[in-house]
């Protein structure tokens, strides 16, 4: 199994520090969840429905209909290299680990961002995440567009995983859902805080979701979770708002991981990334005031989740200057 962020229970046993006592950013999942209505009785009772308005929904929002639901996008990557053929694979990296895992036993190589054109030209199937987990890195819209045409023109596919593109979906490749050779998936779990849900969709050609909805079986998604995800799909105010409040939250965790001398901050709304030859120090001093991060060994970085709340905010900062102080006084005894 991969290591992901969220093992709280594992670091407060780790640092000896209540449950209670953690300030858990090691996710980058929005601290301010969507408020789903209450779910009907009848939900729980009956088998999930595929006309319930789901899919309606998510089309409104992607911008597109050709998608088909999914619990979240864990199943759709698994299931994705039985599905679209290729014999030349190559995953972006780093990148979120999940890809790399499921295309294992294709032999799949890695690539650098910077070499994404390369890559296009020379591989059947093309797998990146936009903007990127855990680097942050954002591609330009056209230069995916102008790789998928290069991979297309072959038969071949290009799959982005546009799990944190929520913030900014002028860099999505969604309403574009349908064409040969593109496989775009999304997920509620970041953006709209609802990652217990488990709901996602793979948009891609008719063939493939026919192809995945048989291998996935049916009532993938859950009665009530089709009922959270209809109703945050359709609150246009609720997610203009919050893309405001994300980019704000964004830019303020950005400032203070620069004020507090922790390097230069790179991602999306949701996250920031710091790589950093001490990665694991920082994340450790963090961990023993109670402060969750996520750490990376390759490269050694750390990735930082939003504060949810004013006081959440403080003790980061406070822990964060800590920190400071504590490499200051270390540099200046060596």
């Amino acid at each position: 199994m991969i290591e992901h962020g969220g093992r709280l229970r594992r670091a407060a046993q780790q640092y000896g520090i209540a449950l209670t006592d953690w300030l858990d950013l090691s996710t980058g999942i929005n601290p301010h969840p969507y408020p789903v209505p209450p779910i009907p009785a009848e939900t729980w009772q009956r088998l999930p429905e595929d006309d319930d308005g789901l899919e309606a929904a998510a089309a409104g929002y992607f911008g597109t209909a050709a998608l088909l639901p999914v619990a979240g996008s864990q199943p759709a990557i698994q299931a994705l290299p039985q599905v679209i053929p290729g014999v030349r694979v190559s995953v972006l990296a780093p990148s979120y680990a999940e890809h790399a895992h499921a295309w294992r036993h294709h032999n799949a190589s890695s690539f650098a961002a910077e070499a994404l054109d390369d890559v296009a030209a020379s591989n059947d199937i093309v797998v990146v995440v936009q903007p990127n987990n855990p680097t942050g890195t954002l591609f330009p819209r056209e230069r995916l567009l102008a790789a998928h045409r290069r991979l297309a023109a072959r038969g071949g596919w290009l799959v982005v995983d546009e799990a944190f593109i929520d913030t900014t979906p002028e860099a999505s490749l969604a309403t574009l859902a349908g064409t040969d050779g593109l496989v775009v998936l999304r997920s509620i779990g970041k953006f709209f805080g609802l990652a217990g849900a488990r709901v996602g969709f793979v948009l891609a050609p008719a063939t493939v979701r026919a192809a995945l909805a048989e291998r996935l079986g049916p009532w993938t998604v859950s009665g009530p979770a089709r009922h959270a995800a209809r109703h945050a799909l359709l609150d246009r105010a609720w997610q203009d708002d919050t893309r405001r409040r994300l980019d704000m939250a964004g830019a303020r965790l950005a400032r203070l991981l620069r004020d507090t001398g922790c390097g230069q901050p790179r991602g999306p709304a949701l996250f920031k990334w710091i790589a950093r030859s001490d990665a694991g120090v920082l994340h450790a001093r963090l961990a023993q005031q109670g402060i969750l991060t996520r750490l990376f060994e390759h490269p050694p970085a750390v990735r930082f989740g939003l504060p949810a709340n004013e006081a959440e905010w403080a003790r980061l900062e406070t822990a964060l200057s800590a920190c400071a102080a504590s490499t200051i006084a270390a540099a200046s005894n060596t």
